[in-house]
């Protein structure tokens, strides 16, 4: 996926990871889009500082599904 992909599917609600599903790209309202660690609750930028360079491979991205809440 391309960064700009990315971003759109996480803006509609979609679930992005990133190599497996411990990964997952999510939107901070101050700090923009990262990927979160679910085990360890660390995060890194989605992007460079220049914001278009992926942290990692276009084609580890992937569009998973939403866990069920009861």
């Amino acid at each position: 996926m391309t960064p700009t992909e990315i971003k759109t599917a996480v803006t509609e609600g979609k679930t992005v990871h990133w190599k497996n599903e411990n990964y997952e790209v999510i939107r901070d309202p101050k700090t923009g889009f990262l990927i979160k660690s679910i085990s360890n609750e660390n995060y890194i930028g989605l992007t460079w500082k220049d914001g278009k360079t992926l942290n990692g491979e276009e084609e580890d991205f992937y569009i998973g599904k939403r866990p069920q809440t009861n």
